[in-house]
């Protein structure tokens, strides 16, 4: 079913997701991404630098997060802006040889304003880990038919 701009209201849910994060995912991240930064994969070395243990890449998270957006439009085409700012980082513990993720992001996402002429919806996303925000002003506009 193709979104319509018309039946869309500010404060409207679009829904929201949890995304369980492992090593192994940041791991893969870091090949696609050419970001082998080893804060995002050893732990003597992040602790080290006094963080408390592994985090996510910040651009990981911020795709992660989006990906709710691009799900709802029903084409990762039509958002045509996305921005946030980073404010806490996600600690992904070692749960190698078990089925648990490392970490788990909570993400829900609202109508947070629509413009007509342009036909576009802004969608504020709520990010979470812990039950601390680790995103913050997080917006997408999509563009809609």
């Amino acid at each position: 079913m193709a979104l319509k701009f018309e039946e869309l209201a500010v404060g409207q849910e679009i829904g929201s997701r949890s995304i369980d994060v492992t090593r192994q995912d940041l791991v893969k991240y870091a090949g696609a991404s050419g970001d082998f930064n080893p804060i995002h994969w050893n732990e003597s070395f992040a602790t080290s630098v006094e963080l408390p243990g592994v985090i996510a890449h910040g651009m990981f998270t911020m795709g992660s997060a989006v990906q709710l957006v691009s799900d709802w439009a029903g084409d990762p085409a039509a958002v045509v802006d996305y921005q946030t700012r980073f404010t806490k980082p996600v600690l992904v513990t070692d749960t190698t040889g078990t089925s648990e993720p490392g970490a788990v992001i909570e993400v829900a996402g609202v109508v947070g304003a629509l413009d007509v002429d342009a036909r576009t919806a802004r969608i504020d996303l709520t990010v979470t880990f812990g039950g601390q925000k680790v995103l913050m002003k997080s917006q997408a506009v999509v563009k809609l038919a």
